[in-house]
C-alpha cells in the first residue's frame, strides 16, 4: 500500500510543532513509510540555511523543495538540482517596498546565503533557526546575480498594508505569496510548491508515484490542489481546508502519523489508487 506513495509535507505549521520540533510519532511514521517503499520529503518556504535544520533533524535522504517551489535541493550532496531566479525588474519592486516600508524586515536569498537588509523583532526570531550566519549589509552590497527569493517580515497588519501596496503598484512578472501571517514573499513568476514538487518528481524519474501533499497556509494551496491527495492540518487556514481532500489533526498532535495511518488502512481505494 505504501510503496507507491510520495508524501511531501510543508514544514512550519504542518510537520513541525509550534516550537519547531518533529514529534516522535511523526518520525516513526515517516520511517515506516520509507521502509515500505514510500518516499517522504518536505516542501518549504525556507531557503537552504533554514531548511537544513529540518533536513538534518529528519536525516532526509531525498531532495527537498525549498524557497516555496523556486528550487529543488539535495541536502545529502549539498547542491541544487534545479532552481529559478527573480527577474531584473524585481529589484526595482524590492527597492520601492523598502523605501515605503523601511521598518519591515527584508532579506534577499541567493544560493545558500541570506542577505539581511533591514531587521525587526520578527525577523530576528525567524533568523534564529538559520544554520549559517546571515550576511547583514545594505541593499547595494548584495551580489547582483542569482536572487532566488525576497522575504518581507512584519506584524500581520503591516503585511496587510504591504499586500495592498503591491497590488496597487502592479508588480508584474513575479509571484507574490503570503507564507505566514508575518511573511510576504516575492518569487520568480510561476514558482510555487506545486510546480516545485513536479520538477522534483521529473528530476528523480518518479512520475508514476501517487502524490500526497500536506500543508497549512496559502503558499501550500497549489501543492494541495495538484496532488493526488491534498491534506490540510486542523490548524490550517480555512481556504486551505476547503481545498483539501482530507483534514487531519493539528501540527502539534501528529499530523504526519495520521496521514500514514490513513494510507495504511487502504482508504485510498476509494480514490482509485488500487
Amino acid at each position: 500500500m505504501l510503496k507507491n506513495i510520495f508524501l511531501i509535507s510543508d514544514a512550519d505549521g504542518t510537520l513541525l510543532t509550534d516550537d519547531k520540533r518533529v514529534l516522535d510519532i511523526d518520525r516513526a511514521a515517516i520511517r515506516e513509510l520509507i521502509e515500505n517503499g514510500g518516499i517522504f520529503t518536505i516542501a518549504t518556504g525556507r531557503g537552504v540555511s533554514l531548511a537544513r535544520a529540518v533536513a538534518e533533524e529528519l536525516e532526509l535522504n531525498f531532495p527537498a523543495v525549498i524557497f516555496n517551489g523556486a528550487a529543488v535541493y539535495d541536502f545529502k550532496r549539498e547542491r541544487f538540482l534545479w532552481r529559478c531566479n527573480l527577474p531584473d525588474e524585481a529589484k526595482e519592486y524590492i527597492k520601492l517596498v523598502h523605501k515605503e516600508f523601511p521598518w519591515l524586515g527584508l532579506e534577499i536569498l541567493r544560493d545558500d546565503e541570506i542577505y539581511v537588509i533591514s531587521t525587526n523583532r520578527r525577523e530576528e526570531e525567524h533568523l534564529a533557526f538559520a544554520t549559517k550566519k546571515p550576511v547583514r549589509c545594505s541593499y547595494d552590497d548584495v551580489p547582483p546575480d542569482s536572487w532566488i527569493k525576497t522575504l518581507f517580515v512584519g506584524e500581520p497588519e503591516e503585511i496587510d498594508e504591504l499586500i495592498k501596496f503591491s497590488k496597487e503598484n502592479n508588480f508584474n512578472n513575479v509571484h507574490l505569496v503570503r507564507s505566514a501571517p508575518i511573511f510576504y514573499e516575492m518569487l520568480p513568476y510561476g514558482a510555487n510548491k506545486g510546480t516545485g514538487y513536479k520538477k522534483l518528481l521529473e528530476i528523480m524519474g518518479l512520475s508514476n508515484r501517487y502524490v500526497v501533499a500536506a500543508g497549512d497556509f496559502m503558499n501550500d494551496l497549489e501543492m494541495l490542489k495538484q496532488a493526488d491527495l491534498g491534506v490540510a492540518v486542523m490548524n490550517a487556514e480555512e481556504i486551505v481546508k476547503s481545498s483539501a481532500d482530507l483534514i487531519v489533526c493539528d501540527n502539534n498532535s501528529g499530523a504526519i502519523s495520521e496521514i500514514v495511518e490513513f494510507l495504511k488502512k487502504g482508504l485510498l481505494q476509494k480514490l482509485s489508487l488500487m
